[in-house]
């Protein structure tokens, strides 16, 4: 199994490419089930979550073409995918395959719009939290669908067809958001989603439903019109750049104290983030092609965190933060709201020396003097890379096991950080 071995201690210096966004490309991938005509990606991150998504879909008929590498191109370029559903093959996600990914199970939407039937296995839990899918249930029974629980397995059947209805959610949830905007561009009538989430993914997801045909007003806000229509057709989109990568890299480039260009990265979709990192002593710029991250050497300074949803501090940022925030000038205070179990990094880093009390939903971090290589585990995705970052700070060598998990979400960390002076291996077997 494949590990990454961390020599800490340089500082960060030059251009790191941010990638497309993992939780709009997944999502985007999905839409291709609304349409017989193909969807062409563009900007689609090379990742373990991509590639197992290419799966799923190809289970229900999807054929996709992934357009080889052009003259010139780098490894850090996106792919070009090319997504058609002709005819839908299956409408049934099973375990095996559901059950490695939850995000797959937003597949139950376009399936119910685009045959009025889908049995999609339920995902279970997952390292971080139950996440339950109720809200998506909800949604779709809203629209007209019938839903039954059988044998592990969430079976809709909408047998004449969906309809347009008025779905609120007592909370903000982005994969319910993403279901139920799915479902409604193809139901007869008018939908109104109350409370609907506004992460960028969200909004990258309705501009490429709307360049398919899809009728959708109120886009990058909490409150979505979809007026529905009978068929959607094909389009091209370049996936949004990964705000989470963004404020990865930019945390790595402010604990080592250096000076780092984010190339293509957006300071709008990470505003909160921006914030904080400048309350923490960091200079961060937004400039032409992307957003300057510097530090000259000064303390970092402590912060209180509370995450919630977009556009306030996001909890797959969560982690990167405390693992900044251990060699802080004092205590700093993060609070998880999204996610119960969401702290299961913080006796890693301890074993770097960081000083991290729990108090229930809120950690303390007691910034130290100095962190110290060792051997970790990953134990979800953001820990992982919290992990790197306070690695990349500790004197001599930290070695990171299980990091499949950052290849879920990361592509070509050890050449990006490399390539701006970090001394980051991967060592296999």
């Amino acid at each position: 199994m494949d590990r990454i071995r961390i020599r800490g201690g340089n500082r960060l210096t030059g251009a790191i490419p941010v990638s497309g966004a993992k939780n709009a490309a997944l999502p985007l991938m999905i839409v291709s089930l609304l349409s017989p005509s193909t969807l062409t990606l563009s900007n689609v991150p090379r990742l373990a979550d991509v590639r197992l998504l290419q799966r799923i879909l190809q289970n229900h008929g999807i054929d996709i073409m992934v357009a080889g590498k052009r003259p010139g191109q780098t490894g850090m370029a996106g792919d070009v995918m090319h997504l058609t559903a002709r005819q839908i093959a299956a409408t049934t996600a099973p375990y095996e395959l559901v059950s490695r990914m939850r995000a797959s199970f937003w597949v139950l939407g376009p399936l119910l719009a685009r045959c009025g039937e889908a049995r999609v296995s339920l995902p279970g839990g997952c390292a971080i939290g139950t996440r339950p899918v109720d809200m998506h249930l909800m949604a779709m029974e809203k629209l007209g669908a019938e839903i039954e629980i059988e044998n592990g397995y969430v079976v809709a059947r909408a047998r004449k067809g969906l309809r347009g209805a008025h779905i609120r959610f007592d909370k903000v949830s982005v994969g319910a958001t993403h279901a139920a905007l799915m479902a409604a561009v193809l139901a007869a009538g008018d939908t109104l989603i109350e409370n609907a989430a506004a992460e960028p993914e969200i909004g990258d997801v309705a501009e490429c439903l709307v360049k398919m045909g899809a009728r959708i007003e109120g886009i990058h806000s909490p409150v979505l019109r979809v007026s529905g229509v009978t068929s959607l057709g094909g389009a091209s989109h370049s996936v949004i750049p990964d705000r989470i990568e963004t404020g990865t890299y930019a945390m790595c480039a402010g604990m080592t104290g250096g000076d780092v260009l984010l190339q293509n990265a957006n300071a709008a979709h990470i505003g909160a983030v921006i914030d904080v990192m400048r309350q923490a002593g960091i200079d961060v710029e937004a400039v032409t092609g992307g957003i300057r991250v510097r530090r000259d050497g000064g303390p970092l300074q402590p912060v209180r965190v509370e995450t919630a949803p977009f556009p306030a501090f996001p909890t797959d940022c969560q982690a990167q933060l405390m693992a900044l925030m251990t060699m802080a000038s004092g205590a700093s205070f993060i609070r998880e709201t999204i996610f119960e179990n969401r702290f299961m990094h913080v006796q890693e880093l301890a074993r770097l020396g960081a000083d991290i009390h729990l108090h229930g939903d809120t950690a303390e971090i007691r910034g130290v003097r100095k962190l110290t290589g060792a051997p970790v585990m990953a134990t979800d995705l953001r820990a992982s890379v919290s992990l790197v970052i306070a690695g990349l700070a500790a004197a001599g060598e930290t070695t990171i096991n299980r990091v499949y998990h950052l290849d879920r979400g990361f592509e070509t960390l050890e050449e990006k950080l490399s390539a701006c002076g970090a001394d980051v291996t991967r060592l296999t077997g």
